[in-house]
């Protein structure tokens, strides 16, 4: 069935009805994948009801049990159980594991039951989610997929969240909107705390959302703040692919995929690939910095195979909306901009397969992390005007932005709450001359949406802004800086289902909770320049990644390929619009869009990205299609250790 999810897991209530839901849990297609990879893992409550039943694909589960208190940890590869005994043994509370906790590398879901209590939670870095509704008979059931969710539950799709998702860009708090109603999105460092009932009691208290991670205080020198975030990478790596003896990655030519690459070989693999992509503009330079850093790691005194380089050429890579029809083949939680370039992933994730790679690495992330975001220099007034001004006045010359506009920018001191009411407007797009130091990017609601939709859309932003709606961080720049992290990991799900898909586990280090720490940690004035190219992640790759490479400060866009995309694929677009599910449910204009597919070069799409509209409406149409009958044959259970 298109879109049946290959990997998740459920947190179920120690009850008869928990049982049965154990039960009506869809069973992945693991038969479209290579290997047809699966199974199901079971942890039981003492009672020998199950607790944590999961069906991971490419993630490893380890638990284990000490009377009444459990920890399991899902995660790229398998924590040994001395480990598991370190962090669960003597642990009284949710805080005192979050401590323990803290000596891994974060890319964990964590699953704990203490006192009592159960904690579910993901990462800060919003890689790694978790969701939870309320089931008639069950009462508050968990998973880290919405759509399972969604099926055990009942729900039915919500509109006003498909219509946010049509925006390009989804600020906190409203990119939590879950697309089904009565399931709910635990915050990015919050976890979910679900006591147990009373004695005397049959009802369990309702679900509680309870912060864990707190941003670190920006205190740490360049130098310092390097040698953490080279210690996190080389950790995320490592735990990623560190023994694996076949292993590849995306090699773009740029800072961020040229890191990784390092790092990756630095593990030792016997065979390491890399892969590139041509690009068709020839003004493009990635292709010419690939070649050097194949170079470079051949040349290297070391006992590691050079790693073999595969140059796809860009006459097969397919332009952007290419296949759309495609997409339905995974279910991401959401609609995501970037599924109108799941041709090109796939192309790119395919040839990796055929290396024999057994886990894919990707540089996703490094931008949202290392470029720094001119918003941050509102928080940098606060506290040093005369390094900030300076900072921002390189800034503003490279970017061409005013100086009266940019004063006033930098001296406005609206709220949060108050940004968020006007965050979107029928007003053309900003021109890419506005000054960026808000709390976010205004945007604007396209030409296709109809009068139902921006109503939709405005209230959703209205609602959350007349709730007094609380910032990530209280300084603009930080709250920004983490959204945007927030924002590239939930686009970065789409890689790793396109991965699950083929059969190739893939990986983005760049999103480990550890690497975003030690970023945070920097004091901005170093962390951040106009003069010099993502100078924390150079700073820590030295040693590791030759100088001559670190000295580009160059990165190539395709936002070429995207708008021949629409040319080449208009046949497609025009399929897609007719029997548009957005149109139906009334959200967009389908015969504007029509006219659109026939005109790709039209003005309208020049000003307005139709990518997420495009991304709405395959993902509706798998949505609507992805569950076969609840499955009920019973789930194999698996003893606690």
């Amino acid at each position: 069935m298109p879109g049946l999810l290959r990997d998740y897991f459920v947190v179920l209530p120690d009850s008869v009805a928990g049982h049965a839901v154990a039960g009506q849990l869809p069973v992945p297609d693991t038969t479209r994948t290579a290997g047809g990879a699966g199974g199901t893992v079971t942890v039981a409550h003492p009672s020998g009801r199950p607790w944590v039943v999961a069906r991971p694909l490419v993630r490893k589960v380890s638990h284990l049990r000490r009377g009444d208190d459990a920890l399991v940890l899902i995660g790229p590869d398998r924590v040994p159980e001395a480990v598991l005994a370190g962090l669960l043994e003597g642990v009284r509370d949710r805080a005192g594991l979050e401590r323990r906790l803290a000596r891994l590398p974060g890319l964990h879901h964590v699953i704990a039951h203490l006192s009592g209590e159960t904690w579910i939670r993901g990462t800060a870095s919003g890689l790694r989610r978790i969701y939870h509704a309320r089931h008639a008979e069950a009462g508050t059931i968990a998973s880290d997929r919405p759509a399972v969710l969604a099926h055990l539950a009942g729900a039915p799709l919500d509109d006003g969240a498909l219509a946010l998702r049509m925006l390009d860009f989804l600020p906190h708090p409203l990119s939590r909107r879950v697309l089904w109603r009565g399931v709910h999105e635990t915050g990015a460092g919050y976890g979910l705390a679900l006591p147990a009932a009373a004695p005397g009691t049959a009802a369990a208290p309702g679900p509680r959302e309870c912060r864990w991670w707190e941003p670190p205080p920006p205190e740490l020198s360049l130098a310092e703040g390097a040698r953490r975030l080279g210690d996190a990478v080389a950790a995320s790596v490592r735990a990623h692919v560190g023994g694996l003896d076949r292993i590849s990655c995306e090699l773009s030519g740029g800072l961020d995929s040229t890191t990784l690459t390092f790092a990756a070989r630095a593990t030792a693999p016997a065979e390491l690939s890399l892969l590139t992509v041509a690009a068709r503009d020839r003004y493009s330079e990635d292709e010419t910095w690939a070649r050097r850093a194949v170079e470079a790691a051949h040349g290297g005194q070391t006992d590691t195979p050079a790693p073999a380089h595969h140059i796809i050429p860009a006459d097969q890579a397919p332009y952007f909306y290419a296949d759309l029809a495609a997409t339905s083949a995974e279910l991401n939680d959401e609609p995501l901009p970037v599924a109108p370039g799941r041709a090109r992933a796939h192309l790119l994730l395919s040839r990796a397969h055929a290396t024999g790679s057994r886990y894919h690495l990707t540089g996703y992330g490094g931008d949202e992390l290392f470029l720094g975001l001119p918003h941050a220099y509102q928080d940098l007034f606060h506290g040093n005007p005369l390094t900030a001004w300076n900072h921002l006045s390189g800034l503003r010359h490279q970017l061409g932005w005013p100086l009266l506009p940019t004063l006033k920018a930098l001296l406005n001191r609206s709220t949060f709450p108050r940004w968020l009411a006007g965050a979107v407007t029928t007003e053309p797009q900003p021109v890419t001359r506005t000054p960026l130091l808000s709390w976010g990017v205004r945007q604007s609601l396209r030409p296709w949406f109809t009068d139902h939709a921006n109503a939709l859309i405005t209230e959703e932003f209205r609602a959350a802004a007349a709730g007094q709606a609380e910032p990530i961080d209280r300084w603009r720049g930080r709250h920004v800086d983490i959204d945007a992290v927030r924002m590239g990991a939930r686009h970065f799900q789409a890689m790793e289902d396109i991965g699950m898909t083929i059969g190739l586990p893939v990986a983005a280090p760049f999103y480990d909770d550890r690497v975003l720490e030690a970023t945070l940690a920097v004091r901005l004035e170093e962390r951040i320049s106009p003069w010099r190219y993502k100078p924390l992640l150079v700073e820590a790759m030295r040693g590791v990644v030759p100088d001559a490479l670190l000295a580009r400060t160059t990165k190539d866009h395709m936002s070429s390929d995207e708008h021949q995309g629409l040319r080449e694929h208009a046949p497609e677009l025009a399929d897609l619009w007719t029997g548009s599910r957005l149109a139906e449910r009334g959200l967009v204009d389908a015969r504007q869009l029509l006219r659109l597919a026939a005109e790709p070069f039209s003005p309208v799409l020049v000003e307005h990205s139709i990518s997420s509209t495009v991304a709405g409406e395959t993902w509706l149409r798998t949505a609507e299609h992805a569950w076969n009958p609840p499955d009920r044959t019973p789930t194999t259970s698996e003893a606690s250790r």
